[in-house]
């Protein structure tokens, strides 16, 4: 059983999941990091309130499907007696009056498909992470609810009364319940559905169609690209690094994180698969978002994340109003990552941001003064790359001068550099390049382990993590290099747990992990068919792509005894990789016919 079985539905606005039985389980309003009005997925209230539940009676099974290359849900329920329904879920977007329309809406068609279905309908959001009930107001063809210091309106053609009674009712013909802001729809709710999800379908598969897609593992990479856009908050341009708060890493152990928030190194990993697949919009709103950051601020060292809108303080509390996931708390609310020297953060951000000085295509091509700001980024990983730090994994207690921190610093240099040829800055670019060079020679020097014949996790350590297979793929080394095959090997020995690879193998904070990343796996895949062992890494990815949900979807990490996903969902991490490396794997369209 796969708990994590959920659809992603979303526009860049907000986002919900949904569950096997077209349950909508978690959805935050009015943003992707807003209130968790709906939250079941965590736990109910005492009252019972966190769902939007469409129940059948006498219920027997049920099967999904995306509506072909779109973010619309499918999903048909069956009764014991025979009896089917549909339930179409959408949330609009699409282009409407010179912009793009992306309502913070969900709308749910309920369809009859045979016999005489038995439907109850039971919409019970609440606020302040359940503490807050809703209250509910009646107009003639809608209901209000007053969610704290939201009021959400759902606009329906289904009996009011028997929604807000709860009480089962026979499905005769098409329902529609259309769940938004608390403004009057002028239309019919059905054909305003049907247009909109008429509308919202061709916007996702035109979006589709421009993606520059592999001949291998197509529907993989189309799908992962889709979840990519729906994490990306448009009104900012701030990509969160999952859906969800608190889902744990496994079970019992304490390491629920809230992950809605916009991490730079993560935001760097979702542009470059984006872009590499021609999607470079992301890409576009992401360089407003972090001028946007940075600028904030000043001159201090930057952080590792950010809200949504830009918040720098993101107070980490624990909630007690939710029991968490299959009851394994705590529930968390903000993040106290934020607060952790992260070093590699700024080499993320001119990574991430570096392809707009050197592509011919997109309208707002990076100049002088973007350098300029870009600059002062890496004048702090110039000062910061020989500086402890909590690295990647985000130790709370642990702090070492980490090899991959010290390589994205590098990287910084490096692009910076680069950046400063493509403009004529020839002094700039020969400044960079010195810099560069030292940071490099010294990874070399204390990054190396000789008698491990492998790199290190930091400086003059002796063991390593999953990180330092990115060392080939940001350009530090040649991926043909003995240094970096002898790394791999080394990683493979130490990390590799079956058919799956842990982050790495000692102790953190919290005692020894028990789910294998599955960014690390796919990083490993990637790094295998950069030395040549095409055939292993097409094996072990095969082995990743049966472990998604099904609708293929990943979280976190896996558990490698039961094969269950645990850990934040959608994981924009797991998401990228699945695009990294069916682009890295798959036969050239050349050769497919």
């Amino acid at each position: 059983m796969n708990n994590l079985d959920l659809g992603v539905i979303g526009n860049g606005t907000i986002a919900a999941l949904v569950d096997e039985r077209a349950s909508i389980v978690w959805m935050c309003y009015p943003r992707l990091d807003g209130d968790p009005v709906f939250h079941s997925l965590l736990g109910h209230t005492q009252q019972g309130a966190g769902g939007f539940d469409i129940v059948l009676d006498g219920f027997k099974s049920s099967k999904r499907i995306y509506r072909h290359n779109t973010a619309i849900l499918e999903t048909e329920l069956e009764a014991e007696d025979g009896s089917r329904i549909r339930v179409t879920d959408t949330v609009p977007r699409f282009k409407r009056r010179g912009r793009l329309f992306r309502p913070a809406m969900v709308m749910r068609q309920i369809e009859l498909l045979a016999g005489s279905p038995r439907i109850t309908l039971r919409i019970r959001p609440s606020g302040n992470y359940g503490r807050v009930p809703a209250e509910i107001t009646r107009g003639s063809n809608h209901i209000r609810y007053i969610v704290d210091n939201q009021v959400m309106r759902l606009t329906t053609d289904a009996p009011p009364g028997l929604i807000i009674d709860e009480i089962p009712f026979i499905l005769e013909r098409t329902l529609t319940c259309m769940l938004g802001p608390d403004e009057t729809v002028q239309e019919a709710p059905g054909l305003v559905a049907l247009q909109f999800a008429d509308e919202t379908t061709r916007y996702w598969r035109d979006w589709v169609r421009y993606l520059a897609i592999p001949f291998e593992w197509q529907d993989v990479v189309i799908r992962s690209a889709i979840t990519l856009r729906m994490c990306a908050y448009e009104e900012t341009g701030g990509i969160v690094a999952a859906l969800t708060t608190s889902i744990p890493e496994f079970g019992a152990s304490g390491r629920t994180w809230d992950y809605r928030y916009c991490w730079l190194r993560d935001s760097f990993f979702t542009v470059r698969a984006l872009n590499r697949l021609g999607a470079t919009l992301t890409m576009e709103d992401y360089i407003s978002y972090v001028t946007n950051v940075v600028m904030q601020n000043g001159s201090k060292e930057l952080q590792p994340l950010f809200g949504l809108q830009f918040e720098a303080r993101i107070t980490e509390e624990t909630v007690d109003s939710l029991p968490g996931y299959r009851g394994f708390g705590p529930v968390r609310r903000g993040n106290a990552a934020y607060n952790q020297r992260q070093n590699d953060g700024y080499g993320s951000v001119i990574l991430a941001i570096a392809q707009c000085f050197f592509d011919e295509r997109l309208e707002r091509r990076g100049d002088k003064a973007l350098f300029e700001r870009l600059e002062e980024l890496g004048d702090k990983a110039v000062a910061l790359w020989d500086q402890p730090d909590a690295g990647l994994w985000e130790f709370r207690t642990l702090s070492y001068i980490h090899t991959h921190s010290a390589a994205m610093c590098w990287a910084a240099c490096d692009r910076l550099a680069r950046i400063a040829m493509r403009l004529n800055l020839a002094d700039r670019a020969a400044y960079w390049r010195e810099h560069a060079d030292t940071i490099r020679d010294a990874i070399f020097e204390k990054g190396w382990n000789n008698n491990l014949r492998s790199f290190v996790s930091h400086f003059d350590g002796n063991d390593v993590d999953a990180s330092l297979l990115l060392l080939a793929d940001i350009g530090l080394v040649r991926p043909d290099s003995d240094q970096f095959r002898s790394t791999v090997d080394y990683i493979g020995h130490r990390l590799k747990r079956g058919s799956h690879l842990f982050r790495y193998a000692g102790e953190d904070d919290f005692g020894v992990p028990e789910t294998a990343f599955t960014i690390c796996t796919l990083w490993y895949i990637e790094a295998l068919a950069k030395i040549g062992r095409e055939g292993e890494a097409r094996a072990l990815f095969n082995e990743v792509l049966g472990r998604r949900n099904s609708l293929g979807i990943l979280s976190e990490g896996i558990h490698i005894e039961s094969g269950e996903l645990w850990g934040n969902f959608p994981q924009t991490y797991s998401m990228v990789g699945l695009i990294h490396t069916a682009l890295s794997l798959s036969r050239g369209w050349e050769e497919a016919f």
